[in-house]
């Protein structure tokens, strides 16, 4: 997936007959001699004429929607796939570069460039919970459906990833990182090279910090970050790796676009991305940290708009929010059990981070 800047934030099998005396028995009467009926031959011939029949079909609903009368679905559409490592070629089938990219400018995130403030302590929370207490939720909506873990303890929250990141090698499963980390829970976390969407998942893009060493990114280039700072508070904003290190991050990625800051949700314009899966971090007032993930392509649940996100994150208190890499990455993971559906046709995707949620150590912390 990509994501904004922060100044864009927009039949029936034939008979087939051969010679007399090819190996085939003589057919009565009529002096020629034909095959006997190939069930195989058959079935893919059916096959053959049924994709054909449905390229043609899908070809004549993208052309519905680009060509349209419906500018809104037009938009929805070609934000969708421009969204994705490997469809971005549908919205171009029926529209020209530039039509694309007015289209994207228009639809999106508008990002300030403000960044997460230090506000002192936390709230004290509404009702007394045990501070080791994870909740699971079920979370729905008219095009969607997901899944919202509450963790009140922040500072069990942080960066898992990759010993090295290199280019030639191969990045971890979901679950695998989650079982490195010895960690309760997890979710996918930020961006990575994925050419064509066949990317190894062994190279992160942006910022990585762990344990407060930058790990991947440079002290003067500006990222849209993410992160949790030694005082376990959920840092959300567009700055520099020397910046995030100043603001004293303990564990930090790459994506976007921030969608809550200081309790000021993010403008949204026009259709605020396209449906697809989408996997969010927040945080509320009293500490909680939010994990959502949406499940996207799928006929139960088509996916969410950036909008669609922030109306939930608001709906759950987050006074900071962002968006995580998302698409055929979106994976949550509790446990020891993927608890959404993954969108990814050939199972969960190889990453080089994630965001895990430790276990309780003995005499006080699972």
């Amino acid at each position: 997936m990509s994501h904004n800047t922060e100044q864009k934030y927009i039949y029936h099998a034939p008979k087939w007959h051969v010679r007399p005396g090819a190996g085939a028995a003589q057919a009565p009467g009529n002096g020629r001699e034909t095959h006997r009926n190939h069930p195989v031959r058959r079935g893919l011939a059916v096959l053959g004429v049924l994709l054909v029949f449905l390229a043609a079909f899908l070809l004549a609903a993208v052309w519905m929607i680009c060509r349209g009368p419906s500018p809104a679905a037009r938009d929805l559409l070609v934000n969708t796939v421009m969204e994705t490592s490997a469809a971005k070629f549908v919205a171009r089938i029926f529209l020209s570069e530039e039509e694309v990219q007015a289209i994207l400018d228009r639809n999106g995130v508008l990002e300030t460039g403000e960044v997460t403030s230090e506000t002192g302590a936390f709230e004290a929370p509404e009702e007394s919970v045990p501070p080791e207490t994870i909740e699971l939720h079920e979370v729905n909506g008219g095009s969607f459906k997901g899944k919202m873990m509450v963790v009140h303890d922040p500072g069990r929250v942080r960066v898992a990833a990759l010993a090295s990141f290199d280019a030639e090698g191969q990045g971890k499963k979901l679950a695998d990182l989650v079982a490195q980390e010895g960690a309760v829970a997890g979710i996918n976390g930020g961006g990575f090279a994925d050419e064509g969407g066949v990317g190894s998942g062994s190279v992160p893009l942006g910022i990585v910090i762990q344990n407060g060493m930058l790990r991947a990114g440079s002290l003067t280039a500006s990222y849209s970050v993410i992160g949790f700072d030694r005082e376990d508070r959920l840092v959300v904003g567009r700055m520099t790796g020397q910046q995030a290190l100043d603001k004293g991050l303990r564990d930090a990625i790459s994506f976007g676009p921030a969608f809550i800051v200081n309790g000021k949700a993010a403008e949204i314009s026009g259709t605020g991305g396209g449906l697809n899966p989408r996997t969010v971090i927040g945080q509320r007032a009293d500490g909680a940290v939010l994990l959502l993930v949406i499940d996207g392509r799928q006929p139960q649940s088509l996916g969410a708009t950036y909008q669609d996100c922030v109306q939930v994150m608001q709906e759950w208190g987050a006074v900071n929010a962002a968006n995580l890499d998302g698409g055929s990455s979106t994976q949550m993971i509790y446990e020891g059990e993927t608890v959404n559906v993954c969108a990814s046709l050939y199972g969960p995707r190889r990453l080089p981070t994630a965001i895990v949620v430790d276990a309780v150590q003995e005499g006080g912390n699972e």
